[in-house]
């Protein structure tokens, strides 16, 4: 048996000063335990040093561009900062001296000297106008709360100012103890505010046994789950509904603005959800047109005993106008007398929606076109209707591309449907395609990447046409003509030889008559399931069609086929 080693002198002191050291420790742990209890019950932060902007349960103060101002009993909010929370298109009109704000259903104009606001083309008096201190401009958020549907709350005691959304859900519920409210979900963590039992407050989140709430105070903290009771929903969230649910299958009915709309009784388009007929068109004094009349109330009718929504067109076609759609996109008086012209024949005529055909319009007003459409579009979700804008290609020519910023139309409108036709149009001096696939792919890639249009809000319109091209020896191209898909077939010879074009996704027949060669790039059933095969493959919105009386028998069951 071994005897046990006796510890040497060094050694027993060494363990000596190893047991101290612990104790020391622990004392110290137990110390900062007993301060954090103390300092998470016990000790609340100083009030705030300025005023706090609460959005919607969230502390937004750190994003303020600039300062809450409180006047005469009044507060406001910078224009910069209304930008950044509500409306990134709100918008100085100089030449009125007057700020125009749209958000949801509603476009308000405010100005500077008077104490009044027109909402929704309705005029009301106010207690207060726009300011300007320096170059900042202010406006009074106590009267923009029914334009941005919000409730407002300023607790003067902590300087805080909570505005609440009416359209999002809200919680409240009853504190049952007392307690302190934690800045974090962390065992030792700052405390905020303190709540009493029987206070009542706004539920944010139930995180596991935390929850974190808003105190009658506005402070945002958490607090253990177990003492809140009585959770009741004080506010229902508003959800939006959409007009058509899935994809959207629009037609254009075109017709002249000297024709009356087509008699369409009796008949039924298969798969089609949408008419867009030829309604309206702008005049040469820039005024509103209606081109329906007793034919087309009759086609409004009929489609609507069909299940079809009614998106008339408003074109601005024909010579000269140019100027006169410039001269309405330069003027906000010139822009709102359209919209109420569109918006009163909606309700006339019980339309379901707008489909706005601008094209040829000057570069430089490329975001006056936006701004008509941001005022547009709260006064047609008002009454529940549907805005669709029509652009053309990216990268294009000043006047019949450049004019077209997509990433705001995308945002603003409904749909933003792209006239995916004449890659090679009437004008060009060179013969090729329509529509190829590989030049649609490519521009709707440039919807989705560079401009981010949501897909969802993107439609595909798709020629039911094709040009023959005529080429004299040379190889220059002396003459075009528009051939309706229902004609093709007997447009070009029988021994015609067709020719596949895989990138384009189209069959070529290319041939000679009386010294002339003949060239067409076919829009064919083939070709048309390509292309439907797109809506699928980036999830886009929908299909529309150029247009009503083009297409051969099978197109609307192709269609349907193959886009639902």
């Amino acid at each position: 048996m071994k005897k046990a080693k006796r510890m040497t002198k060094d050694q027993i002191e060494k363990k000596k000063k190893n047991i101290i050291r612990t104790f020391i420790i622990i004392v110290a742990l137990i110390v900062i335990a007993i301060i954090g209890y103390i300092a998470n019950e016990f000790i609340i932060l100083d009030n705030n040093k300025t005023t706090n902007l609460i959005i919607n349960n969230r502390n937004v103060t750190g994003n303020l561009k600039n300062e809450i101002l409180f006047q005469e009993d009044e507060i406001y909010l910078s224009k910069e900062d209304l930008q950044n929370f509500f409306d990134k298109y709100i918008y100085e009109d100089k030449e009125n001296n007057q700020i125009i704000t749209t958000y949801e259903d509603k476009i308000a104009v405010i100005g500077f000297e008077e104490n009044k606001m027109t909402v929704n083309g309705s005029e009301k008096s106010t207690y207060a106008h726009a300011i300007k201190q320096g170059d900042t401009i202010y406006l009074p958020i106590s009267e923009m709360k029914d334009v941005y549907g919000i409730d407002i709350e300023y607790i003067e005691e902590t300087k805080v100012l909570a505005l609440d959304s009416i359209a999002r859900e809200q919680k409240k519920a009853i504190i049952n103890k007392s307690a302190a409210v934690k800045s974090t979900k962390n065992f030792i963590a700052k405390t905020v505010d303190r709540v009493s039992k029987g206070e009542s407050i706004i539920v944010i989140a139930e995180e596991g046994d935390r929850t974190k709430i808003r105190t009658e105070q506005g402070k945002i903290g958490y607090v253990k789950t177990k003492i809140i009771s009585n959770t009741v929903v004080t506010r229902q969230n508003i959800e939006k509904t959409k007009q058509i649910e899935g994809k959207v299958n629009l037609v254009w009915d075109y017709y002249s603005q000297v024709a009356t709309a087509p008699d369409r009784k009796d008949t039924t388009i298969d798969g089609i959800n949408v008419v867009s007929p030829a309604f309206f068109h702008l005049n040469s004094e820039g005024q509103l047109e209606e081109n329906i009349g007793q034919a087309g109330e009759e086609y409004i009718n009929w489609a609507h005993s069909n299940g079809y929504k009614v998106w008339p067109m408003i074109q601005n076609a024909g010579s000269g106008m140019m100027d006169v759609t410039s001269s309405i996109m330069n003027s906000y008086t010139k822009r709102q007398e359209l919209i109420e012209s569109i918006i009163n024949y909606c309700v006339q005529y019980n339309i379901d929606g707008i489909n706005i055909d601008f094209e040829n319009m000057k570069q430089e007003d490329v975001d006056l076109f936006s701004r008509f459409i941001i005022e547009l579009e709260p006064r047609l979700k008002e009454i529940g209707l549907v805005l669709s804008v029509d652009v053309t290609a990216p990268d294009g020519a000043a006047t019949w591309s450049l004019c077209f910023d997509r990433a705001v139309l995308g945002d603003v409108a409904d749909y933003l449907i792209f006239m995916a036709y004449d890659q090679y149009g009437g004008s060009s001096t060179v013969a090729g395609t329509t529509a190829g696939y590989d030049w649609i792919e490519l521009n709707l890639k440039k919807f989705l990447e560079t401009y981010e249009v949501e897909s969802d809000k993107l439609i595909l319109a798709v020629p039911l046409y094709a040009r023959l091209w005529e080429e004299d020896s040379n190889g220059k191209v002396i003459g075009q003509e528009p051939i309706p898909m229902n004609e093709i077939q007997e447009t070009i010879p029988q021994n015609a030889s067709k020719t596949w074009a895989d990138n384009l996704k189209q069959n070529y027949v290319e041939y000679e008559e009386d010294g002339t060669k003949y060239k067409i790039w076919i829009e064919d059933i083939e070709s048309l399931k390509a292309k439907i095969s797109l809506i699928s493959e980036y999830n886009l919105g929908g299909i529309a069609a150029w247009e009503k009386g083009m297409e051969t028998d099978e197109v609307w069951q192709v269609i349907k086929d193959n886009l639902f």
